[in-house]
């Protein structure tokens, strides 16, 4: 190889490697990132005709497709949520199994949310999230729209929080009853979520 086809190839070379790296770091900061549930926690709280009750659970698995703008979040993705459904745990062993029964986890052992997109809207220190996608319960999958505070921590990590009411009918669960029928849970239930997600 001559003088001149060396000097030839570094100077084809070394704005490519210039172009990757700059590219390689405006990705990094403005780009589309995966984030993974770090930290997650559902409660489901409901009425009944002797005393109202929870359910929680820490073990759902969440990720997300977030792009940054700098250190805020610009836009957020896909996403998707899965509860492992005899995950979640009542004061009431005999509670515990009737709600399994009524989810039919056999069949179906995880609840879960799936959205394509999102919007973002700035609230104060945060923004609000208004996620429209599917949420399936026993098997039954229903279009909802989970709206969700949210906030960038100091280390880089993404907050969630939110609530969302429904009717068990709507999915054909039966509400679970207790002590040969006479304790009834009602139809409505709210299920709380704080989730947190990671860069991997």
């Amino acid at each position: 190889m001559n003088a001149l086809t060396k000097t030839l190839i570094r100077k084809a070379v070394l704005p490519l490697g210039l172009f990757i790296t700059s590219m390689s770091i405006f990705s990094s900061v403005n780009g589309q990132s995966s984030y993974q549930g770090s930290m997650s926690k559902t409660v489901i709280e409901g009425t009944s005709n002797i005393h109202d009750w929870k359910m929680e659970s820490q073990k759902g698995k969440v990720t997300a497709t977030v792009t940054l703008d700098g250190a805020s979040v610009k836009e957020i993705g896909a996403i998707s949520f899965v509860l492992p459904a005899e995950s979640l745990k009542s004061e009431h062993n005999q509670m515990d199994k009737n709600t399994y029964k009524a989810l039919n986890t056999t069949k179906n052992p995880n609840i879960s949310f799936s959205s394509n997109s999102s919007s973002i809207k700035p609230n104060g220190n945060g923004f609000i999230i208004t996620s429209k996608g599917k949420l399936t319960i026993s098997g039954v999958s229903k279009d909802v729209e989970l709206v969700s505070h949210g906030k960038m921590n100091a280390d880089k990590s993404i907050s969630f929080t939110g609530a969302h009411t429904l009717k068990m009918t709507d999915y054909k669960v039966q509400p679970p009853t207790a002590v040969f029928g006479t304790i009834k849970t009602g139809d409505g239930i709210t299920v709380k979520y704080n989730l947190v997600l990671k860069a991997p």
